[in-house]
């Protein structure tokens, strides 16, 4: 990989419910894909998605000569691997803390399990919007990533995903069903499912504002605050610490990983 001019890139972020890919042309995002996750596929399958997709584009696997991929369900990353090796014809660069935690000066031996979209998060917000800087990626957990003003990954905070805990609640109370994660338009619900709209949306928004809270008051100042993940786009809106929405950002960061390590 290294010396070579760059045609197009495939960036891969396997997340534990969803999947996205996307294409590069350069620097420049020219296709988004989000999938469903799912644990039992091979390779083969892999790749059979792989040509729906870019068919439906009209893009040619001879366009695509280097490939990343930040995975947080090891049962799909060698999959991944084998299903781009056979595609396109290269070796995708598989990204974990080890490899790319330097260039966000973590401490490998205190954060040695840091997954690697919470690294390609962190990498491209301290190269988009400096230093300091906080993550909130809204997938199946809610992660956030703190960037000190020094450059340094501080560490961050894990809690479970807005929907990961309707499920729990909807498994639990039989009376209760599913609803649409959307502005409720009002604090207090009138119905069952506005009550429930309520409580995930601005609920989950006061949540990660009142953690964000605590880490300004541990800090000792306050930082930029980016929304990333899934459900960005309707929870952030609500949040009164959350300052920009880049629904691109664990790719742009995989994009910033691939250049610096490709070189």
């Amino acid at each position: 990989m290294k010396g070579t001019v760059r045609n197009m890139l495939l960036a891969i972020d396997v997340g534990n419910t969803q999947t996205v890919l996307g294409i590069y042309d350069n620097d420049t995002l020219v296709h988004m894909w989000r999938v469903a996750t799912n644990v039992d596929h091979t390779s083969d399958e892999l790749r059979i998605k792989l040509h729906t997709l870019m068919m439906a584009e009209g893009l040619e696997y001879s366009r695509i000569d280097g490939a990343i991929l930040a995975s947080v369900v090891p049962a799909l990353t060698h999959n991944w691997e084998k299903a781009c090796c056979r595609s396109f014809g290269v070796e995708t660069l598989i990204v974990s803390a080890a490899s790319a935690g330097h260039l966000i000066k973590v401490d490998l031996a205190k954060f040695p399990e840091l997954g690697a979209d919470r690294v390609a998060d962190a990498v491209a917000a301290k190269n988009l919007y400096g230093d300091p800087v906080i993550v909130v990626d809204f997938g199946t957990a809610t992660n956030i990533e703190i960037i000190g003003k020094d450059g340094i990954f501080l560490g961050g905070i894990i809690a479970p995903g807005v929907e990961s805990s309707m499920r729990s609640l909807l498994s639990r109370a039989a009376l209760l069903r599913s609803v649409e994660l959307e502005d409720p338009g009002t604090a207090i619900g009138s119905s069952t499912a506005e009550c429930l709209k309520v409580g995930m949306v601005y609920g989950e928004a006061a949540r990660v504002d009142g953690l964000v809270d605590r880490v300004f008051d541990q800090l000792g100042y306050e930082a930029t605050v980016i929304a990333t993940g899934g459900l960005a786009h309707r929870i952030a809106p609500h949040s009164r610490r959350i300052t920009e929405i880049n629904l691109e950002l664990t790719l742009q960061g995989l994009r910033m990983i691939y250049n610096e390590l490709s070189r």
